[in-house]
């Protein structure tokens, strides 16, 4: 009986002692919620154990059906797994961000070492925007001053998530025709934003900057180089440049069509050279960018804030147009830019985590709806199939569906959609 007691009492202790070895402290999670305010986006952008990218969680054709606390969660698991460590987000007019915000939060609870930042979006329009009236480019909406308010105080709320805010997206390019503002518009709430920090009414360390395509930045056309435009560069932390060979494939193809050297390479060949120069096309215009910052005396971090490759088009982009769309090409494109910006110490929040059928949602097949690198319902296209194959994914879902691979992991059935891009004289309008 002793030596029962005995047996017993040695159990308890080591029964005791684990448990409280394991037990989450209070302080515990003090010091992790301090540990996470010290990391500054000066930390983690350009920092490659800091993988970004854009991220929507709608499941649906209309943001209308916001996905769930547990979707997103169920979204930021699977991201987590496979090295994604700052999600990019672009408005705060809906519940989605907050909610993005909240789920990360709720995570941080459960694990001590889930870890993921966010570059928070606030969303510019110019008058009369989406509404049917002819847009006022000249004058902003007053809807921004609301949504400069909710940003500010979802930064304030989440100062261990939220690192970054951007003001506007593809705001100031005039190719976005519904709704562009001038660059003093953007001014205007950047330097709000870092007045702000001055005053201690948002960490001092937040980064402010605002996310819009390479043209924009003045990397393009000459008309966009404008004393606003100069003002902005010096009052942003950063340059976000956002740059598209894929839609360039139909816009300015000459960088994409069969060069004449090139005729008697395999099919393969042509494709795999064909994304060599777009990932040329990117880094030129990426290029263009630091040289027109340069020329104005200013030396900042340049990051990627949008590029991405859609898989599916019956458009511009599809069989009938310049052959750039499938999952191959995808997944080339997808490596190519991650080893070009990792090792350059860039960040790019690569378009995007999933697909999202709200963005056209009257045409299932249009390119916009299949940016992602996983479908809806959880498949992991070809760029991602490696991480499948290692079990990255184990024991996660989305939408209930475990995470497996698109074609059913049939690579023959995936390359029969690849087309060989098109020739010089096949590109010509007929």
């Amino acid at each position: 009986m002793r030596g029962q007691l005995k047996t017993i009492s040695i159990f308890l202790v080591v029964f005791l002692c684990f448990a409280c070895k394991n037990q989450t402290k209070p302080e515990d999670k003090i010091n992790t919620v301090n540990q996470e305010l010290n990391i500054t986006a000066k930390d983690i952008l350009g920092n490659p154990d800091y993988l970004a990218i854009s991220y929507g969680g709608y499941r649906k054709k209309t943001r209308e059906q916001q996905p769930t606390l547990a979707e997103l969660k169920e979204d930021m698991r699977i991201l987590s797994a496979m090295g994604v460590r700052i999600l990019r987000t672009y408005n705060v007019q809906l519940p989605h961000a907050s909610n993005v915000l909240k789920a990360i939060r709720e995570l941080k609870k459960e694990d001590l070492n889930f870890q993921m930042f966010v570059m928070l979006g606030a969303w510019i329009d110019c008058k009369n925007a989406w509404t049917g009236h002819e847009p006022d480019h000249n004058v902003e909406s007053e809807a921004n001053a609301a949504e400069i308010e909710r940003a500010v105080n979802l930064a304030n709320e989440y100062p261990d998530i939220v690192k970054v805010v951007a003001v506007g997206n593809e705001a100031m390019v005039k190719w976005a025709a519904s709704y562009y503002v001038q660059p003093n518009v953007i001014l205007k709430w950047v330097n709000h934003l870092q007045n702000l920090k001055v005053e201690g009414k948002l960490p001092k360390e937040l980064w402010i900057t605002s996310s819009d395509d390479f043209a924009s930045w003045g990397g393009g056309d000459a008309e966009y180089h404008t004393p606003d435009l100069e003002a902005l560069i010096k009052a942003v932390d950063y340059i976000s440049m956002h740059t598209y060979p894929y839609h360039n494939t139909h816009y300015n193809p000459e960088f994409w069509t069969q060069p004449d050297q090139e005729v008697d390479l395999s099919d393969k060949e042509k494709v795999d050279k064909a994304m060599q120069r777009a990932l040329l096309f990117a880094q030129k215009q990426y290029d263009s960018v630091t040289n027109y910052m340069k020329s104005l005396g200013v030396n900042k971090p340049i990051h990627i804030g949008e590029t991405g490759w859609a898989s599916v088009s019956n458009g511009f982009y599809g069989p009938d147009g310049s052959k750039a769309t499938d999952e191959y090409k995808q997944s080339m494109y997808y490596k190519l830019i991650r080893d070009w910006t990792e090792a350059a110490g860039i960040s790019c929040f690569y378009f995007e985590a999933f697909n999202e059928p709200w963005k056209d949602s009257h045409n299932p097949k249009g390119s916009e709806n299949h940016f992602g690198l996983f479908t809806v319902d959880g498949k992991a296209k070809y760029a991602l199939w490696e991480m499948v194959n290692q079990g990255v994914f184990k024991g996660l879902t989305r939408n209930g569906n475990t995470i497996t691979k698109t074609y059913n992991g049939d690579l023959n059935a995936l390359m029969d959609k690849v087309f060989v891009p098109p020739t010089h004289e096949e590109m010509k309008p007929h």
